[in-house]
């Protein structure tokens, strides 16, 4: 049993189901816990009002506490994890630094880093699967690979899935060393930040936020398979930042969906929603095995396709960004995106078709705006997210698939509700015109108080043109564009 161990928390803001803690808790006999505010992540943000840094610190806030009632607390610091890490574990005496494991490049390389420096000091360093159900080599095709398909790969995570494995982590005899003269979590303007409208929004950081999100969402899970595809509708779960950033347990969201599934009742939501978070474990098993994919295509051949660039294609991305492309549906999803950092999911799905296969614009240039703006940016999901969308990822859909945002306004927001609700500008168009409201005649469009062109924008592309484009770009990659 190891005298003291220090536990570095990251993207894991709970003190409960939590592995290193727990595995601490059971393997050492004084337990100190640390955050870094890591600079070389947030030096980088354009922003100094971020509402992903707020959501943060308000979590640390939150655990501090916990761990408080506990008897410990927690250690804050605002600096490079290389060096501040191995200087508290050397100023605290500790043996040995536990942490959960995290599977992006620059996370595996600054954690290769601390080990090194730890090392050198003569403590140890171990990492956890805390994030993701299975990682590793838990789940590999028959000839020992990692999956490249996700409907093989999921049939292979649930019967790998026993009941242990979304138990819940438990601690042992160990306790939580009191810190007398810890300072508590800064102040945003004490790492360089401003205050943003995380709580005008309604968004509630911390363990208590995830909390009532999943209370709620448990309400509403056997219908989320028939709600979750329309953005009008509160349809899915909106955990997606808190499980970014740790404030509730996977294992513990796969135990709420395997215990509805099996209750009959609800059934077919409960496995929709457990499906999902099955892809979120691939897109994390994806990146861990092919990090290539952070900047090039899964698939190499497409890395071949010649986007559109120049001043035409800028202008054309600015007003993608700004929510002026003329389509109601494609600009209501990113002027909700960038008013609140949050976009329903079929809409990511349709955003990022238009930008790539209606503009021709690389789907790169689309994610990284996408890792800007949302609140629950997450490497992984973003990057599978857009090169599905691209054609060039794992599994992705055929490269001839092709959005129509008419037919996909139509579809998923009949009544117009979410396009009023982000584009009031179009309140007073008729149903029948609202998805496409260029087809207005002027005196229509008199009568409703929007003229196209002055009001609201004519529509950037013709898309059954523009889809024609798309065809010709990627034949480039038809013959041989599996990897």
């Amino acid at each position: 049993m190891e005298n003291a161990i220090l536990v570095w928390f990251r993207r894991d803001l709970r003190d409960f189901d939590h592995a290193a803690l727990c595995a601490a808790l059971r393997r050492g006999r004084r337990v100190y816990c640390a955050f870094v505010f890591d600079r070389e992540i947030l030096d980088a943000l354009e922003q100094r009002c971020d509402r992903r840094v707020e959501f943060i610190r308000e979590s640390l806030v939150e655990l501090d506490l916990a761990l408080r009632v506990r008897g410990g607390a927690l250690i804050v610091r605002h600096g490079w994890p290389v060096s501040e890490i191995p200087g508290l574990a050397k100023a605290l005496g500790v043996t040995a630094v536990f942490t959960n494991r995290d599977y992006e490049p620059q996370a595996k390389k600054r954690d290769a880093a601390v080990s090194a420096a730890l090392q050198a000091d003569g403590v140890a360093f171990a990492s956890f699967k805390d994030q993701a159900l299975f990682d590793g080599d838990e789940v590999l095709t028959q000839a020992g690979r990692p999956y490249t398909v996700y409907t093989p790969y999921r049939r292979a995570w649930l019967k790998r899935l026993g009941d242990d494995d979304w138990q819940p982590h438990t601690a042992g005899d160990g306790r939580l060393a009191a810190l007398p003269g810890a300072s508590g979590v800064p102040t945003l303007a004490e790492i360089g930040f401003f205050r943003s409208d995380l709580r005008e929004l309604g968004i509630v950081p911390g363990m208590s936020g995830g909390r009532q999100l999943l209370a709620d969402f448990r309400l509403r899970m056997a219908r989320y398979h028939q709600q979750r595809d329309f953005p009008a509708l509160q349809g899915g779960s909106h955990l997606s930042v808190h499980l970014r950033f740790g404030t509730v347990s996977i294992r513990d969201l796969v135990a709420r969906a395997i215990t509805a599934g099996a209750l009959g009742d609800g059934a077919e939501g409960a496995a929709t929603w457990l499906s999902e978070l099955i892809w979120r474990d691939f897109y994390f098993m994806i990146l861990d095995r092919f990090p290539q994919v952070c900047e090039r295509a899964f698939k190499p051949a497409y890395d071949a396709i010649r986007w559109e660039q120049g001043a035409s294609a800028d202008a054309a991305f600015a007003a993608w960004c700004m929510g002026r492309t003329g389509f109601p549906l494609v600009d209501a999803a990113m002027r909700q995106l960038n008013g609140t950092g949050y976009m329903h999911n079929r809409l990511r799905m349709l955003t990022a078709s238009f930008l790539i296969k209606d503009l021709g614009i690389d789907w790169r240039r689309g994610e990284a705006y996408f890792a800007r703006q949302l609140n629950d940016f997450d490497l992984s999901a973003n990057n599978g997210g857009w090169q599905w969308v691209a054609s060039s990822g794992c599994d992705a859909q055929p490269y001839f698939r092709i959005f129509n945002p008419v037919t996909q306004s139509q579809r998923f927001d009949l009544a117009g509700r979410f396009i009023r609700r982000y584009l009031p500008e179009l309140a007073a168009v008729p149903d029948q015109f609202l998805h496409a409201p260029w087809r207005m005649s002027l005196p229509e469009q008199e009568a409703c108080g929007v003229r196209i062109g002055r009001d609201f924008p004519a529509p950037l592309v013709e898309h059954a043109q523009a889809r024609l484009r798309t065809l010709q770009r990627y034949a480039v990659v038809r013959p041989g564009a599996a990897p």
